[in-house]
């Protein structure tokens, strides 16, 4: 998926919403609570600054962000490795972060109902579940994207569209 293919998807599913996965919305979090951070914390040092611009950028179309229980859980505890008093600060954010999101709940014996359920866990398979027929799906993790490839679900590859954004600027 390149940074220009991810237009037309983006379009399409504007006024739907996207769906995403879990450490593409730590970076989120992260970024929105305290940029700086992105690059010495643990859970989101793979990315910078500018991903974090660059995914405000893609998720600004959207009408609305979805989620899950699951994915929540999960953001949840990888931002708990924040240390004191920031992680805090930082939950107090979080708090009202949720609340601006569109959460869906799926029940878990639904979502271990998926074929990629022994592959790919909960999280993921509720992902799919959710997503299906309804929203787009927003992820860097490279299992999910192909189970959604292989079950027809639109889908960006975070990571894919950050290379993509790359190569866009060591062009210019």
């Amino acid at each position: 998926m390149t940074r220009d293919s991810t237009g037309p998807l983006v379009s399409r599913y504007a006024s739907r919403g996207v769906l995403v996965d879990t450490n593409v919305l730590l970076l989120y979090f992260v970024g929105r609570f305290r940029r700086q951070r992105i690059g010495s914390f643990k859970r989101t040092s793979q990315y910078t600054e500018r991903d974090f611009d660059l995914l405000a950028r893609l998720l600004s179309p959207f009408a609305r962000i979805v989620t899950t229980p699951n994915v929540l859980s999960e953001v949840s505890n990888l931002s708990g490795q924040l240390g004191d008093p920031e992680k805090t600060n930082y939950f107090r954010q979080f708090a009202r972060e949720i609340a601006l999101l569109d959460e869906r709940y799926v029940e878990s014996t639904m979502a271990s109902q998926e074929e990629c359920f022994s592959r790919l866990g909960l999280t993921d398979s509720a992902i799919l579940r959710v997503a299906k027929d309804r929203f787009l799906v927003l992820t860097a993790d490279a299992g999910l994207y192909d189970a959604a490839a292989r079950a027809r679900i639109d889908a960006i590859n975070f990571a894919h569209f950050l290379e993509s954004a790359a190569e866009v600027d060591r062009r210019r």
